[in-house]
């Protein structure tokens, strides 16, 4: 089967899942949510930032959105019924990846910018100017994908939204805080942190906006690369 078809009935699957759709819609508002309250009490150290706080919350439903979208296909024998119909293993995971990459790239930029008017309204003269708050607005969309697609790529090699998820929720809320703490320049190459430091009006780190972005993106590929072999090896 072509893979334009496949794209698409990967398309119906994720928009006919509400659960799915809530996760969409909870990228935006927490991210936003949480970004004007830390905006309301900001102390102007990093303006950058508060405008664009919430976004350590907006991760966690952006993970949950990758993370169910391919771990719904482990139950009730959904992936056997797929792989009848696309036997291609790598063409189906690679129509799957991409199902989950473009909404969650639709809404992440939408609400980099959404955030970006919330937070400069908030802030007023104290807040960044347009163009680091368009910098972090791209650096918001392309973080949330890739952790989106990150977990997707643990759970095709869990074959567990449960155990994906008890993996990264407490990752990103506790270990990698603890880390951080610890050792900030071993913290600033895990994957939640390097892709935030887009976010920053400064950093002292040894990663700039940009690379800090493409340290995600490597533990992203990573991930989907062990997913897809996993797949490709292991029995539907």
């Amino acid at each position: 089967m072509p893979f334009t078809p496949v794209l698409r009935a990967e398309w119906i699957k994720i928009r006919t899942l509400r659960s799915l759709v809530g996760s969409l819609a909870a990228i935006l508002l927490a991210t936003a949510a949480f970004s004007a309250l830390a905006a309301a009490d900001s102390d102007d150290t990093d303006p950058l930032y508060s405008v664009f706080f919430g976004i350590s919350f907006g991760q966690i439903a952006a993970i949950a959105f990758g993370t169910t979208a391919v771990s719904s296909e482990f139950h009730g024998g959904a992936l056997r019924l797929t792989l009848a119909a696309v036997p291609d293993r790598w063409r189906w995971f690679a129509a799957k990846v991409t199902a989950i990459a473009l909404p969650v790239l639709a809404v992440g930029l939408l609400t980099g910018l959404v955030t970006l008017i919330v937070g400069k309204t908030v802030l007023g003269a104290s807040g960044p100017t347009w163009t680091e708050g368009l910098r972090g607005a791209v650096g918001c969309g392309l973080h949330l994908t890739l952790m989106a697609l990150f977990a997707a790529g643990l759970a095709a090699v869990l074959r567990s939204g449960v155990a994906t998820l008890s993996v990264l929720i407490p990752f990103l809320l506790i270990v990698s805080f603890v880390i951080g703490d610890l050792s900030a320049g071993i913290a600033d190459y895990l994957p939640d942190r390097a892709g935030q430091v887009a976010l920053h009006s400064t950093w002292g780190g040894s990663l700039g906006p940009w690379t800090g972005l493409a340290v995600t993106a490597l533990w992203t590929a990573a991930a989907l690369l062990a997913g897809a072999w996993r797949i490709h090896r292991r029995d539907a």
